[in-house]
């Protein structure tokens, strides 16, 4: 509540500016900048108890991640509300934990992932989680006597003859009850023994009566001699702690899972990873926006302070949204926040660069910037757009971190719309009208007046750039490149992770060497941090406790362990190769709607370019390739054709403002419209790998691979945009319009044939 009235208060103060402002002259224009400041800091400040609020995922304060496969017991058909049962049933027994804000989700109709952030013992989650809390009454060769429903009521804590702690269970069918226990009195061995969740394979009295009655050993709850029939309420009596007897209870009252869970896939964090990932993840962001505010305030002076009030509180903003949808922040959400700042920063620099056109022409400042707002706003949109298509289908399909991610994309994305666009625009707008910039260009946007020069038209910058006939050379050497590039990352093989290669990773904070027993390494990776062990065994739930203590033991070291099965390896494949083509048949329909066929073509095969780009550097480099990877390549994918629309958008404004288009234009029409947004695309690519390179050098090692592959696909983006997306735009329009003039020139030899007379009468 105190966070939300703060941002109230702040929102009302951004409120006032605008009101203050709308009144204009000097004196106006300085309590709004003031304001500015103030709204600057308050923003800034108000980050940090909002980002101390919202949750953490299991990668910035560590935790347990367990998915199951979610099967019917006694060959019997799944159904929904078998899985729904199942769903509900493992909610009251998370709640038993006492685990805060846990993540439990279905997938795919007949899996069941739970994220549990912040558990401590990691081992009982998965037992209380896991069990199927069937009681049943066997005798002493293991024989059913009686299942669970000769019970009625609730479980309860209670103390047996010498006060220890001891459960009671009430009493249902006491016909029942009495004729069993009458006929066990006469038994040579006449013991009934309760167990939880009996496994006939696998357990026996013989074997578990020296511990039965710990709950932490054994599933033997309790044996009792009978002496005499009776049907009052049960005392199941054994060795247990005050705590084990209270989650005795509660388990046996969460109720029967009526199906069979079957681990697939498990990943423990240990804190001391996630609280040195989020320290070094925050700092790394710190420095990120606050190197982006002073770039744009350096570039574009007083709209560039305007620009970076507006990112603080678009920043100050994506954390409150998140908290107040209770989401769950992980480090790729961490960088997917600050690629959002890297493209709000860019409808800022759409903008400034289209008011600076109009300037040098000679327009007046509010003109400008009317202009300048107008024309940058389909740009805007479209990229924006594109991107969210992307974001969207990583939701759909993504998992766990994935889908993190791509939630605090969407948000970004529909903030920086709201924010970036519309509100700083209006601004800015605001202070153009109160007159006090009128002469002073250089101090509102850093333009010289020297550089004002009434004219016409636009004027077209780096005139000596001739992108289109370089294309002759670029083009083959970047074809070269891949093939080279593609074959050599082929021969020597991918370095996949454990997500595609199914087994168990096993990462430690120490860097000797460890000796895993009698797993064989497949694998070793090492960074600055931690050391990464991959094994192709699929570790069952004992396997994984007993070298995790072992870890600990011998090597003083925690651990992270992730474990893949193959089932889920090839979901996982599926799904990533399913996600790839669903957000580039998304991008082809949104960009053939809003331009044409054409334009999509040309911008698909140059995103093919950006891909390839990227994963031939990881075949070359060797770097690891993980989920998160997918979730990256689909990010280049967003972000690429935002940079490749921008330049579209320039190309089809210069083309439908000629009066009839001509073979031999298109490619002035295309030089033009790459030097026009030539230095747009280069400060956008910048200032969002300021970020980028700020969690590279700075953050936590555990997204540095998602970092460099965002960094690498951005460069092979801004080139893509320049050099490959438009050049094939030209070559796809040169050879419409050269078929275009062949079918009317053949329509006109027809026409003229018809007019000779004698000849066709």
């Amino acid at each position: 509540m105190k966070i939300a009235l703060i941002t109230l208060g702040v929102l009302c103060l951004l409120a006032l500016i605008i009101i203050i402002i709308s009144k204009n002259k000097k004196t106006k224009v300085i309590s709004g900048t003031l304001l500015g400041v103030v709204l600057l800091i308050t923003s800034a400040y108000l980050c940090v108890p909002i980002f101390k609020n919202i949750n953490y995922g299991l990668d910035l304060q560590g935790g347990f991640e367990v998915l199951y496969q979610i099967e019917a017991i006694d060959d019997q058909e799944l159904t929904q509300d078998m899985v729904y049962s199942t769903y509900k049933s493992i909610l009251k027994r998370v709640d038993i934990l006492g685990v805060n804000e846990p993540e439990i989700s279905i997938e795919n109709g007949n899996r069941i992932r739970i994220a549990l952030a912040g558990i401590k013992n990691k081992d009982e989650a998965r037992e209380v989680i896991s069990s199927t809390a069937v009681l049943s009454f066997r005798d002493y060769n293991d024989n059913l006597l009686m299942t669970a429903d000769v019970l009625g009521g609730a479980a309860k804590i209670t103390s047996d003859q010498y006060g220890h702690p001891a459960v009671s269970l009430s009493i249902k069918d006491n016909e029942k009850f009495y004729n069993v226990t009458n006929k066990v009195k006469d038994m040579t061995n006449n013991v009934i023994v309760i167990w939880l969740d009996y496994d006939e394979n696998n357990d026996s009295y013989f074997k578990e009566k020296d511990k039965c009655g710990s709950l932490s050993t054994s599933r033997c709850l309790s044996a009792a001699r009978v002496e005499q029939a009776f049907s009052s309420d049960v005392i199941i009596q054994g060795n247990f702690t005050q705590e084990e007897a209270k989650s005795l209870v509660e388990l046996i009252n969460s109720g029967s899972l009526p199906t069979k869970l079957t681990e697939i896939s498990s990943r423990t964090v240990e804190a001391t990873y996630g609280e040195t990932s989020l320290n070094k993840t925050l700092t790394a962001g710190i420095i990120g926006i606050i190197l982006v505010v002073i770039t744009l305030a350096v570039l574009y002076h007083f709209s560039g302070f305007i620009a970076g009030v507006s990112l603080m509180l678009y920043t100050m903003l994506s954390f409150l949204v998140f908290y107040l949808i209770q989401g769950t922040l992980t480090l790729p959400g961490i960088a997917a926040m600050l690629l959002g700042i890297g493209m709000a920063v860019d409808a800022s620099i759409i903008t400034f660069e289209r008011i600076k056109d109009q300037l040098k022409i000679g327009k007046d400042l509010n003109t400008a910037v009317t202009i300048g707002n107008k024309e940058s706003l389909s740009s805007i949109l479209d990229a924006n757009i594109t991107t969210i298509i992307v974001a969207i289908i990583l939701f759909i399909f993504g998992e766990s971190s994935v889908k993190g991610f791509a939630t605090m994309l969407i948000i970004n994305i529909l903030l920086t719309i709201l924010v970036l666009v519309f509100l700083s625009k209006h601004i800015i707008s605001l202070f153009a009208k109160s007159n006090v910039f009128d002469n002073k260009p250089n101090l509102f946007i850093g333009l010289a007046k020297k550089k004002i020069i009434p004219s016409k038209d636009i004027r077209i910058p780096f005139k000596k750039l001739d992108f289109v006939s370089s294309r002759k050379i670029i083009l083959p050497i970047i074809l070269i490149m891949i093939i080279i590039g593609i074959t050599y990352s082929l021969i020597t093989g991918f370095n996949f992770a454990v997500d595609f290669t199914g087994g168990t990773s096993i990462t430690v904070d120490t860097h000797e060497k460890i000796d895993l027993g009698n797993y064989t390494i497949a694998k070793t990776d090492k960074n600055k941090d931690s050391a990464t062990y991959v094994i192709e065994e699929t570790l069952e739930k004992d396997e994984i406790k007993e070298l995790s203590n072992k870890l600990e033991k011998d090597y003083n070291c925690t651990t992270d362990i992730y474990v893949v099965s193959d089932m889920v390896k090839k979901e996982l494949i599926k799904n990533a190769i399913v996600a790839l083509i669903i957000a580039l048949i998304g991008i082809i329909i949104y960009v053939s709607f809003r331009f044409r066929f054409n334009y999509a073509i040309s911008g698909i095969i140059a995103l093919v370019h950006d891909v390839l780009i990227t994963i031939i550097f990881f075949g070359i480099f060797h770097l690891e390739i993980d989920s998160i990877f997918i979730a990256a390549i689909l990010t280049i994918i967003g972000y690429s054709i935002n940079d490749t629309i921008v330049t579209f958008d320039m190309i089809r404004k210069n083309y439908n403002n000629k009066k009839q288009v001509k073979k031999e234009d298109l490619k002035e029409i295309v030089n033009n419209s790459v030097r026009l947004t030539f230095f747009r695309s280069l400060m956008t690519t910048i200032t969002t790998m300021v970020p980028i390179l700020c969690l590279i050098f700075i953050g936590s090692s555990e997204i540095l691979n998602f970092n460099l592959a965002l960094l690498v696909g951005f460069i092979a983006g801004v080139f893509s945009s320049i050099y490959i997306s438009n050049q094939l735009w030209l070559l796809f329009e040169e050879r419409r319009l050269s078929k275009t003039k062949n079918d009317n020139k053949k329509d006109n030899d027809e026409v003229e044939e018809l007019k000779i007379k004698g000849i066709n009468c």
